[in-house]
């Protein structure tokens, strides 16, 4: 399961496109990092064949069940699924069990990836002892320790006085608190939107104001504390409202947005699809009309992909028993570049922003970039070839997702992480 591809001390790769500018040209590494030259002949040469050229992918928000749920994924598989799409680092949230609360876990955590060899994991820790919402974690010692944000992500913090204490205590440590923005009264175990697709379903539905409140709530905290403060995975019109009104005040608040809540709506759920059964739910036309409008004008400065994988008998269930979730590593630029580049909505540049600039800056990383003395992080992709998705193509040990057959373009190609190749598709040259 460890990345058995080899190791080269210098790498050339020719024919290789640049995504900023779109001139060919070539790309040069040694030691892990990008060069003007190298001091040496290649040990590989890889033909891009005019390939897109990318920083590695970032991505903050991801669920990679260990430990305690190694059965639906694992660093080993999620990592790798994570290579496959491009990544070279990945957040993963600390609904684990045990939960991420502690110094041994979140060490865990990064010392199993570093063992894989396929991405880089950068640990959230949990905002409250057992995501209880009782009692603060011991915010300091994992931050210490390599946790680079905090949040109860799967369980809001349903008390606001808890919601402060966390924003001033994460705060102190230079950390930021990713919110779960639902109220859980309002949400009152819904299942999907409340509209009319849940009414004609007999489905209980969750109201899009029990996200819009909470995410009220986090920026109003934030503003009177003077902290900053994430939003996650924002799915409704009027969360990107607030949001948006929220930085024309000066609050310090980022968002993210999932490709699933710009390209799918409550519809999918039709006909039962335990697939497209996801939390925040997928929402109305209008709202992911709203979703790209806030990734097209900054409101919405992340693109992450929440994947959340399961095993078949977690969906293979009654709907209102059905885990929620999907996958998303592998299906994440594709969808990027093919709905929104494509689709007219963003540049290659914003999009690109989205999932490694903006990123790390949320977590206090360095920035991919593909300039000399950058530790050598990339992608390929291949912007041209469209292809129907295929799950069981996929390296994550899930099969949950909603995307199955969808004409894609974009897919990664090759990746490389400091320098190592954590993927390749076998079809560049190479010698």
């Amino acid at each position: 399961m460890k990345n058995s591809y080899p190791v080269y001390k210098n790498i050339e790769i020719k024919n290789i496109k640049n995504w900023q500018t779109g001139q060919t040209g070539e790309l040069f590494i040694e030691e892990g990092k990008f060069v003007s030259e190298l001091t040496a002949p290649a040990e590989l040469v890889i033909d891009a064949q005019g390939m897109t050229a990318l920083p590695g992918l970032i991505d903050v928000h991801v669920h990679l069940r260990d430990p305690g749920f190694e059965y639906r994924e694992d660093i080993f598989t999620g990592t790798k699924a994570a290579a496959h799409g491009g990544f070279t680092a990945v957040a993963p949230m600390p609904n684990t069990n045990p939960v991420a609360d502690t110094v041994p876990v979140i060490r865990y955590q990064i010392e199993k990836a570093a063992e894989a060899g396929y991405c880089r994991v950068l640990p959230i820790g949990a905002a409250s002892k057992g995501q209880a919402g009782r009692e603060l974690a011991e915010i300091g010692l994992m931050a210490e320790a390599g946790a680079v944000a905090f949040s109860d992500d799967g369980v809001p913090i349903a008390s606001a006085s808890m919601m402060r204490k966390a924003m001033e205590y994460a705060a102190f440590f230079d950390r930021v608190i990713i919110s779960h923005c639902e109220d859980p009264e309002l949400a009152n175990d819904g299942v999907c939107n409340e509209g009319i697709i849940s009414t004609e379903m007999g489905l209980k539905g969750i109201p899009s104001i029990a996200e819009d409140i909470m995410i009220d709530r986090e920026t109003r905290i934030a503003e009177y504390l003077g902290c900053s403060v994430h939003i996650a995975h924002v799915s409704t019109a009027g969360g990107v409202r607030i949001v948006r009104e929220a930085k024309a005040r000066g609050v310090k608040v980022t968002a993210e947005t999932c490709p699933h809540y710009f390209t799918l709506t409550e519809e999918a759920v039709r006909g039962f699809n335990t697939y497209a059964k996801v939390n925040p739910p997928l929402r109305t036309e209008a709202d992911r009309l709203a979703v790209i409008e806030g990734l097209k004008d900054g409101t919405l400065d992340i693109i992450a992909t929440d994947h959340a994988p399961h095993h078949e008998d977690e969906k293979d269930l009654e709907f209102s028993l059905a885990n929620n979730g999907m996958i998303g590593l592998e299906t994440c630029f594709p969808l990027v570049y093919t709905k929104l580049v494509e689709g007219g909505h963003l540049s290659l540049a914003d999009a690109v922003e989205k999932l490694t600039a903006n990123p790390a800056i949320l977590l206090k990383q360095e920035a991919p970039s593909l300039e000399v003395g950058s530790s050598a992080d990339l992608t390929l992709v291949d912007l041209d070839e469209a292809v129907a998705y295929d799950a069981a193509t996929s390296f994550s040990k899930a099969r949950n997702t909603p995307f199955r057959g969808m004409e894609l373009k974009g897919y990664p190609q090759l990746t490389i992480m400091a320098g190592k190749i954590t993927w390749d598709s076998g079809k560049l040259t190479a010698k």
